[in-house]
C-alpha cells in the first residue's frame, strides 16, 4: 500500500480530520490526540496493510507503522490541515545543549529550504532578463520585460510573506495570522507613509515609529514570528475553546504588527546602519582589509538583510561622486559561494545534492546566491566557511586594486560593466578577484570536504542478503532483559520485531554496527540504524521519552551520516529523565527481522539467521 493511501486510511479510521485534536509522531508510531476515542475504528485500524497494531495509552491514540512513520505522518499533513492547526507537533523543546552556530545554521536553513526551488527558477529568470537587456534582445522598458520581471522579482519583493509561512510552519503558529502580519509590512498605505511621514512623524499611540522597506528583508519578519508563535501558544492555553478561533488571530494582530514596526524594524535599520558606518570608516583607513572583510561578511549579512543598510551608502556614493568604492569587494562573495557550490557539485555522490548544487552555480553567477547558500554551502556548513575564507582573499585584492562601481545593479557576471569606468581602472583587480574567490572556495570545498548526504535511493535498495557472518554489538552499557519485559505492548510483543531490551547503566548511546543513521527523530529519544549487510536496528531510549520533546537528550549525528561501530550517537541524563517519571528501559529491535528465517535466545544476545548468521553481541 503507498503512504499516501495509508495515511488516508488511517485518518479516517481514526474518526476523521474533525475528531483529530492533535498529531504527533516518534520512532514508530502516529500519536494521534482524538476528541473522541469511541470514534475511532480500532479493530479495522488493525486489519490495515501497513498499521502493525494500535494501542491507547496516556490520553493518545497510538497507530503503530513502524519506520515509514515519518512519511505517513507528512502525508497526513498533505492531505489535512491538522499539522497546520495543532498546537502540538514534533519539534523538539529548545535544547539549552549543544552548538549555538550550528543550531542557528538548522533553524536559517530550515526556514529557506522550501523557497529553494522558486528561488533557484526566479534567478535564472532574472539573470536571463539581464543579459536580454544588456544584448538589446529585449528593451527594459517594454511590456514584456516588466511582466517578466515582475515574475522574477516577486519572489524577493515578498520575501518577508513566504517566510512567515516557513516560520510559522517551523515554530507551530497560525500560518494565516503569520502572513497577514508579513501583508501589513508590505501593505501601501505603510510603504506610502515612510516615503512621506506627517509632520510630527509616524507614531502609534504616542510611540515613535521608525519606519523602513521591508521588502526582500528577512530578520523583522522571523523575530515577529517566532514571538507571534510563542504568544499564540501562551493564549491557546488561556482562551476558552469557543471563542479562540477569532479572539487569538485579534490579540496577534493587535499586538504583532505594531510591535514589529516599533521593535523588530529598527534592529535591522540599526544594525545596517552601524555595519554601514563601519564598513565606510574601513574603506577609508585599509582599502586591503576593508576589502577582504567586505568579501567575507557579505553573505552573512545577506541572510539576516542587515546589508539593506549599506545599499543606501552605494548608491548615495554614486549620487553624489559618481562612483562608489564599498560594493565591488561584496562582488568576490557572491562568486565564492557559487564556487563552494561548484566545489559541491564536484565531490558530492549524492545525485540529488550534485543536481541541487548545478542549478545554483547557475543562478549564483546571476549574483542570486540564495540557494546556494541556504540549499548548498550553509547545511553542509565546511563549504559555507570555505565561501567565506575565498570571500576574503578575492575582497582583499579588489580592495587593493582601487575597483569602484559606477552604477547600481545586484553583484553578478552580467553585471561586471557596471564596474568598469574611465580608463578601466581597477576592472582587471576585479577579474583577478572574483576568479581567485571562485577558485579558492571550489578547493577549499573540495579538499576540506563535508559530511556527503546518503541518497534515499542507497538507503532504500542496500543489499539485505547477508552474505557473510555480521556481529552486531551493544549500543549501550548496562543490563540486558528479554524484549518481554518492557512495559510497552508494541515492543513486548514483538510487533516491531525482534530483539532484546536493555536496563541503562550509562546515558551513552553508540554505534552498533558500521553503517548508516537511517533515522533520527527530532526529540532524539530514538535512532535507526542500517548495516552495511542490511540489518535494520532501531534503539529506542525509555518508553514514552518522546514525551520529554527532546529534553535532556543530545545527538552527536545526523540523519544520513555514515558510522563506524562505537562512535558515539546519542548522549542522555539518566536521572533527570527518571526524576521526570520515565522509565529508561531500552528496546533494541531488529524491525526487518522477518527477513530472517530464525531468531533464538543465545548465551551473549540473539542469534538471526537468513543466508547467514546475524548475532547481537551483548
Amino acid at each position: 500500500m503507498s503512504r499516501e493511501k495509508l495515511a488516508k486510511e488511517i485518518l479516517e479510521l481514526v474518526g476523521g480530520e474533525e475528531n483529530v485534536n492533535s498529531l504527533v509522531h516518534c520512532a514508530t508510531r502516529l500519536r494521534f490526540g482524538l476528541k473522541d476515542q469511541s470514534k475511532a475504528n480500532k479493530e479495522k485500524l488493525l486489519k490495515t496493510n501497513g498499521v502493525i497494531t494500535v494501542k491507547e495509552s496516556g490520553g493518545q491514540f497510538q497507530v503503530v507503522v513502524g519506520n515509514s512513520v515519518p512519511e505517513v505522518y507528512a502525508e497526513i499533513g498533505k492531505i489535512s490541515n491538522i499539522l497546520h492547526d495543532s498546537k502540538k507537533n514534533d519539534q523538539p523543546a529548545n535544547d539549552k545543549k549543544g552548538n549555538i552556530f550550528g543550531k542557528a545554521v538548522d533553524v536559517v536553513s530550515s526556514l529557506f529550504a522550501p523557497l529553494l526551488g522558486v528561488m533557484a527558477g526566479a534567478g535564472i529568470l532574472k539573470g536571463l532578463l539581464l543579459l536580454a537587456s544588456n544584448f538589446g534582445w529585449l528593451a527594459n522598458t517594454s511590456t514584456t520585460y516588466t511582466i517578466l520581471y515582475a515574475a522574477a522579482d516577486a519572489l524577493f519583493y515578498f520575501l518577508p510573506v513566504l517566510l512567515a509561512i516557513t516560520t510559522a510552519r517551523k515554530f507551530g503558529g497560525n500560518v494565516f495570522v503569520a502572513v497577514t502580519i508579513a501583508g501589513a509590512l508590505l501593505y501601501p498605505t505603510i510603504i506610502a507613509l515612510k516615503a512621506t511621514p506627517p509632520e510630527g512623524g509616524v507614531s502609534f499611540f504616542g510611540i515613535p515609529v521608525t519606519l523602513m522597506s521591508y521588502s526582500s528583508t528577512v530578520v523583522p519578519i522571523i523575530l515577529a514570528i517566532y514571538v507571534m508563535s510563542k504568544l499564540e501558544a501562551f493564549l491557546n492555553r488561556r482562551i476558552h475553546e469557543s471563542v479562540k478561533n477569532f479572539i487569538i488571530p485579534f490579540v496577534l494582530l493587535v499586538i504583532m504588527v505594531p510591535l514589529t514596526l516599533i521593535v523588530f524594524g529598527p534592529i535591522g535599520v540599526s544594525a545596517g546602519n552601524a555595519v554601514a558606518k563601519a564598513m565606510v570608516a574601513a574603506f577609508a583607513w585599509n582599502p586591503i582589509l576593508a576589502g577582504a572583510i567586505m568579501g567575507a561578511s557579505w553573505q552573512l549579512l545577506v541572510m539576516f538583510g542587515i546589508h539593506w543598510g549599506l545599499i543606501p551608502v552605494f548608491i548615495n556614493n554614486i549620487a553624489v561622486n559618481g562612483q562608489d568604492g564599498v560594493k565591488p569587494a561584496a562582488t568576490a562573495s557572491v562568486f565564492a559561494q557559487t564556487g563552494a557550490a561548484f566545489g559541491v557539485m564536484l565531490k558530492t555522490k549524492n545525485k540529488r545534492l550534485k543536481t541541487l548544487a548545478g542549478s545554483t552555480v547557475v543562478t549564483g553567477l546571476f549574483g542570486i546566491t540564495e540557494p546556494a547558500i541556504y540549499g548548498v554551502t550553509l547545511p553542509l556548513k565546511k563549504p559555507f566557511i570555505a565561501g567565506i575564507i575565498g570571500a576574503a582573499v578575492g575582497g582583499g585584492i579588489i580592495g587593493f586594486a582601487g575597483t569602484k562601481a559606477f552604477a547600481s545593479g545586484a553583484p553578478g557576471l552580467l553585471t561586471l560593466p557596471i564596474f568598469y569606468g574611465p580608463g578601466g581602472e581597477g576592472f582587471t583587480g576585479l577579474i583577478i578577484g572574483i576568479v581567485a574567490s571562485f577558485v579558492i572556495s571550489a578547493g577549499l570545498t573540495y579538499v576540506l570536504g563535508f559530511e556527503d548526504p546518503v541518497d534515499e535511493q542507497e538507503t532504500e535498495t542496500a543489499d539485505h542478503t547477508s552474505k557473510t557472518n555480521e556481529e552486531i554489538l551493544s549500543p549501550m552499557e548496562g543490563t540486558v532483559v528479554a524484549l518481554s519485559e518492557v512495559k510497552d505492548q508494541v515492543f513486548a510483543s514483538e510487533a516491531m520485531g525482534k530483539g532484546l531490551a536493555i536496563l541503562p547503566s550509562v546515558g551513552r548511546v553508540v554505534a552498533p554496527v558500521d553503517g548508516i543513521v537511517s533515522s533520527l527523530f527530532n526529540t532524539r529519544h530514538a535512532i535507526g540504524i542500517t548495516s552495511e549487510d542490511g540489518a535494520e536496528i532501531l534503539i529506542h531510549v525509555g518508553i514514552d521519552t518522546v514525551k520529554l520533546n527532546g529534553e535532556y537528550f543530545t545527538a552527536h549525528v545526523q540523519q544520513g551520516n555514515r558510522v563506524k561501530a562505537g562512535d558515539l550517537l546519542l548522549e542522555f541524563d539518566m536521572d533527570k529523565i527518571k526524576q521526570a517519571g520515565f522509565e529508561l528501559i531500552t528496546p533494541v529491535i531488529i524491525t526487518n527481522s522477518s527477513d530472517y528465517q530464525l531468531v533464538r535466545v543465545v548465551k551473549n544476545g540473539v542469534v538471526m539467521e537468513k543466508e547467514s548468521v546475524l548475532a547481537l553481541q551483548f
